[in-house]
């Protein structure tokens, strides 16, 4: 595969030209909903060459992974020096439904670098987990320890301490944390537009195109034993409830398919990595343009067999049911990638 092109920050002409029928919802029969996509699937040879077997619509399109990037920020942060358990580390990669475990998890990992929840600076939010949410509605209300980046956030603030950086700023485009996510986010997807956005966490969203992070999965996938990719897929892969959480999609599709390695962002991103064997690695990334949830299970799934992966039609996590008077009516169906 040729190195990626320059990606500029898309207009709405440019995700329409980029834009694909991805899949399509039916009710009682009808064709009630048709969501449309970008994605690409991309596979990395043992000899590190790499070549796009599938796509879907413009797989060259700028877009923002949002958390999808967050396997990739623990590559970073290890590379600083980050010292953590295979538990800690998944939680650096979570978007987790703050539920008790996780928030412990997240405690822990402050701690280990001297630091606390009063040294975060991500937005304060309720947990994801409905029983959670309750429980803090009832008690603290939204904090930053809550909220579903706080374990990526910990594990910035570690690496910060790590490097022996300062800790405040941490979020900041400026910061050396930054630079050192903006340079690894660059190296594995062949090229990215480093503080281009503001996430709903507070860190930058850096933007990357469908075929470039679906280059770094691959990546990911494909690497060899004892290399920080590999470590950071053997902790998400080996810990699927601290990346997600209770019913959560990628916690659902990781238990499903072992090996598997899956990391979903806001507003219709998902990606995905599954290891060949032999150094090899398959890549995947979707994303949803009208930012859907519901189809982002099904269109991965379509992508990930064009690409040569096993994956049951009624895998866990790759369908949504339609309900009527809370009864199935119908369902989520992928459309052909190209």
């Amino acid at each position: 595969m040729d190195v990626l092109p320059d990606l500029a920050v898309p207009t709405a002409a440019d995700l329409v030209a980029a834009a694909a029928p991805a899949a399509v919802t039916t009710r009682s029969g009808f064709a009630e909903c048709l969501h449309h996509g970008a994605g690409a699937a991309v596979v990395v040879d043992a000899d590190g060459a790499s070549r796009r077997v599938a796509r879907l619509g413009d797989p060259a399109v700028a877009i923002l992974p949002r958390s999808a990037l967050k396997p990739l920020h623990a590559v970073a942060l290890l590379g600083l020096g980050l010292d953590v358990d295979d538990e800690l580390l998944a939680l650096v990669c979570a978007s987790h439904s703050g539920e008790p475990g996780h928030v412990e998890g997240v405690r822990r990992l402050l701690a280990g670098a001297g630091l606390g929840p009063d040294d975060l600076a991500n937005t304060p939010d309720l947990p994801i987990d409905d029983a959670a949410a309750q429980r803090a509605r009832a008690g603290e209300g939204p904090s930053r320890l809550l909220q579903n980046c706080s374990g990526n956030h910990a594990g910035m603030l570690a690496g910060a301490v790590a490097a022996g950086w300062p800790t405040v700023g941490y979020t900041a485009a400026g910061h050396p944390v930054q630079g050192a996510i903006a340079a690894t986010v660059a190296r594995l997807c062949d090229g990215a537009v480093p503080g281009s956005a503001v996430d709903g966490c507070g860190a930058p969203a850096y933007a990357t195109s469908t075929e470039g992070l679906a280059l770094a999965f691959a990546r990911l996938a494909a690497a060899a034993p004892g290399s920080t990719e590999a470590r950071v897929r053997g902790a998400m892969t080996g810990n699927p409830w601290l990346v997600g959480g209770t019913d959560r999609r990628a916690t659902r599709m990781m238990d499903g398919l072992p090996g598997l390695l899956v990391k979903d962002g806001a507003d219709g991103v998902v990606a995905a990595g599954w290891p060949v064997g032999d150094g090899r690695g398959v890549g995947v990334v979707v994303k949803v343009l009208d930012g859907a949830d519901r189809a982002r299970g099904v269109t991965l799934g379509a992508g990930l067999r064009a690409a040569g992966v096993d994956v049951p039609l009624d895998a866990p996590g790759f369908t949504d049911e339609v309900l009527g008077h809370g009864e199935p009516v119908g369902e989520v169906l992928a459309l052909p990638w190209s």
